[in-house]
């Protein structure tokens, strides 16, 4: 997807290939517009679980290279003062084409969700909405497969094919076209979810929930598998 190709500079390297990857990327912006009176490198790489040599070159290439963010005083005005990073005009313009396609990424209530939840009692969850994502949806797997590579536990993925929330259809039973969904209680949560967030489910619309052992893991987990749906 573009969002992405407009990022490719980031990891650009004559010599050493950065540690940080997309979905790191994409959570920092999210985390700078929720402080938007500036956070530091290591308040940052605490939120996005990366080590503190990873925080300070996400920070400069994200300030260098494409501009997204900017170092601000207490007084509000821009300075070489360490005193904390905001997003620029160019970087508030990207998150906002990055929310049309992933409006929000919000912690879930595993209590609602645990009859959808494998090992929910373990887990923490990160709910998203991705969409019109069904097109690069298939069984599932890839997104569940992202998940833990970002340090989560899984992830769970539902269609919305414009009544119902559905589990992705395993090749087995796609000839069959049968569609298991969610019951009325989750699907009427997350629906919910969506409404309060102030968008709207529409047919093709995928929402992810990612699972971790702690918020910031599932957080992750959530975002790395929707990305794959880009």
């Amino acid at each position: 997807m573009q969002l992405c190709k407009e990022l490719d500079i980031l990891f650009e390297s004559d010599t050493i290939k950065p540690t940080f990857t997309h979905v790191h990327v994409f959570l920092s912006l999210l985390i700078f517009d929720e402080n938007q009176n500036g956070i530091g490198r290591y308040r940052l790489k605490e939120e996005l679980l990366i080590g503190s040599g990873t925080s300070r070159s996400l920070i400069e290439k994200l300030k260098n290279k494409i501009k997204f963010i900017d170092v601000i005083r207490e007084d509000g005005t821009k300075s070489n003062r360490r005193s904390g990073h905001v997003l620029t005009k160019k970087g508030m313009d990207f998150l906002k084409k990055f929310k049309k396609k992933i409006p929000f990424l919000i912690l879930g209530d595993l209590d609602v969700l645990k009859d959808i939840i494998i090992e929910s009692e373990k887990n923490f969850s990160t709910i998203c909405l991705v969409k019109n994502g069904s097109d690069k949806m298939r069984y599932g797997v890839e997104q569940r497969d992202a998940a833990i590579m970002a340090a989560g536990s899984g992830a769970t993925c539902l269609v919305f094919d414009g009544e119902n929330l559905n589990f992705p259809i395993p090749s087995s039973n796609q000839e069959k076209n049968e569609k298991e969904s969610v019951n009325e209680k989750v699907q009427d949560y997350l629906i919910d979810i969506v409404s309060k967030t102030g968008s709207n489910l529409e047919k093709g619309d995928v929402i992810i929930i990612g699972l971790g052992s702690d918020p910031k893991k599932s957080r992750l987990a959530s975002l790395s598998s929707a990305l794959t749906l880009l």
